[in-house]
């Protein structure tokens, strides 16, 4: 994470200090609508019924989108340059570490939710056990679980020692050994599973995209732009994915590889940082998926009288999802 306060050596034109800077102002900024947005839709979701395992996720996802949000205070404020040195320690080994966790909670959800989504609509009208109510939940559970034991816990545990650096090496020092050892072998484990839900998703959308094109090559209705604006909302699930978390991991994956050179080290870890900020804001965009693909959802959003006549409009479909 922004990992303090040091410039780039001279000759590398490089001022990291101007990061350190704007992306602490940057969390702070999207904390508030990410806080509005995700505790409005996790009241909205307290009060609908899981009938289905799209629910299951979603509610989920929510879940995950609110704890980000809260850690966006302390790893903001650790980031600025006076920040005390007590909260810097605590951000790195507890805040930080949840951010990441709930990130990648969410992204596991999205894969699931694609999944969800490929099973309605491609195989429909077949069942399959992934599409249990009680599956969903054992399955929803267990993310959360495995997540937390074997990231976000041991990393907790052996973030223990006294920082002994104040630049972008200063959670690196407050690790142990084995706690090194563990970090690379998380991160290396994290661009597996983020490989693992991409190809997941691109299957699934794949085999939806011809699924849908098929539907419009078939479908004679005389009025099309209706059917067309319903079946093109399952596409936003795809849209976060590919906006929030793509571009950070595509940056990730050379600055892990860079070996020694000190200068594309630096350039890789500022575009890291602005990069992962941009995975941050799946919790504003997040509440998008809950909109578009839950009727239920914009019932209650209509109901509470927010921009009720824009999801009218935007949403003229009966359906609880979409249908091809």
């Amino acid at each position: 994470m922004m990992e303090n306060n040091t410039a780039s050596p001279v000759n590398c034109n490089i001022d990291e200090r101007i990061a350190n800077i704007a992306i602490p102002i940057l969390y702070f900024l999207l904390f508030f609508p990410g806080l509005l947005l995700n505790i409005l839709a996790g009241w909205i979701s307290l009060k609908l019924p899981e009938k289905s395992t799209f629910k299951v996720y979603l509610k989920n996802l929510i879940a995950s989108d609110l704890l980000m949000t809260l850690t966006f205070p302390l790893m903001a404020a650790s980031g600025l340059q006076d920040a005390p040195m007590g909260l810097r320690e605590f951000s790195c080994r507890y805040s930080t570490v949840l951010f990441y966790m709930s990130m990648y909670i969410s992204i596991l959800l999205m894969g699931l939710i694609s999944l969800d989504r490929f099973f309605k609509i491609v195989m429909s009208p077949r069942r399959f056990f992934l599409q249990n109510l009680t599956f969903s939940r054992a399955l929803s559970t267990s993310v959360w679980v495995i997540m937390f034991c074997s990231m976000a816990l041991p990393t907790m545990i052996l973030t223990n020692k006294k920082a002994t650096s104040t630049g972008s090496e200063y959670c690196a020092t407050q690790k142990s050994e084995s706690g090194r050892k563990l970090h690379k072998a998380v991160t290396a484990a994290c661009l597996v599973l983020f490989s693992i839900v991409s190809a997941l998703i691109l299957v699934s959308y794949i085999c939806i995209t011809k699924r849908v094109l098929q539907s419009y090559r078939d479908s004679k209705s005389s009025n099309e732009n209706v059917p067309k604006k319903t079946k093109a909302r399952v596409f936003i699930i795809l849209a976060v994915f590919l906006i929030c978390f793509v571009p950070y991991h595509v940056t990730r994956i050379p600055y892990t590889l860079v070996p020694t050179d000190v200068c594309k080290k630096a350039a890789f870890r500022v575009a890291k940082e602005l990069l992962l900020w941009l995975s941050s804001t799946n919790v504003c965009l997040d509440p998008l998926i809950y909109i578009f693909l839950s009727k239920s959802f914009r019932e209650r959003l209509i109901e509470m009288g927010i921009c009720g006549r824009a999801f009218h409009m935007l949403n003229p479909s009966n359906s609880e999802m979409t249908s091809v």
